[in-house]
């Protein structure tokens, strides 16, 4: 390693070392979707005597899960690791990032590969609700099995990693709306926490969330000009 670049800690940690602000994350008074979308951030600085209830963190869960997904089979799963031994088994594992064990809660967001099995009872309930006839739901379901039940894994993957990152970001807008603050974390060792937290083998990890009451605002959004991201109709 050069001593131009840090280790892969150094860099997960060094934003706490940078950021020389005071102020606590805004508190919004106005929760519409816009205005939340604008101002969350990514908090990395938690109370770590404050505790979220178990119904909250269920609410708020609930209202993740209200995301889209592909084929509406909610490949989605989750972790919550809100045991103070826990979260320091969690800590080496995540580079030592303090927020792992500072926070309310740690939210591990998984995304299971076999999720199409679930197809029955999903369109089962969908056809009991009237919202689709019996024919149709059972077309439906084979359909899945055949389809789903033979993708190769590459491609299992990739759905369970865009459900996963779907229902995180609503999670994480959800608590901003409640008031409470959120980091997503991809560093950290897969292996090892999918090992250490005896994950299902058919669960990809998508990544580690944060919850809780932060004490120090995250920074500022800087992002590139709309339109150096954005093409109209081809490139």
């Amino acid at each position: 390693m050069s001593d131009k670049t840090m280790s892969k800690e150094e860099y997960l940690n060094k934003a706490k070392e940078l950021d020389t602000r005071t102020e606590a994350p805004k508190q919004l008074e106005d929760t519409d979707f816009l205005t939340v979308a604008r101002e969350r951030r990514s908090v990395r600085q938690y109370d770590p005597e404050f505790k979220i209830e178990e119904s909250e963190i269920r609410e708020l869960l609930e209202t993740a899960t209200q995301a889209p997904s592909s084929s509406n089979l909610q490949s989605w799963r989750f972790l919550v690791i809100e045991d103070q031994k826990e979260k320091e088994r969690l800590l080496p594992i995540a580079n030592n990032q303090q927020q792992i064990v500072d926070a309310s809660v740690v939210i591990a967001v998984l995304g299971d590969r076999e999720a199409y099995k679930n197809a029955d009872r999903i369109y089962s309930q969908i056809a009991e609700r009237g919202n689709m006839p019996q024919e149709v739901k059972e077309m439906y379901v084979n359909s899945i099995m055949e389809n789903y039940g033979n993708f190769p894994k590459e491609r299992q993957t990739k759905i369970a990693h865009i459900d996963g990152g779907i229902v995180a970001n609503q999670l994480m807008l959800a608590a901003k709306a409640k008031g409470y603050d959120t980091v997503p974390m991809g560093g950290y060792d897969e292996a090892k926490f999918m090992e250490a937290f005896n994950v299902p083998e058919t669960y990809e990890p998508i990544m580690l969330i944060s919850l809780g009451k932060g004490t120090k605002a995250g920074f500022e959004k800087t992002r590139l000009p709309l339109d150096d991201v954005l093409k109209w109709n081809k490139f």
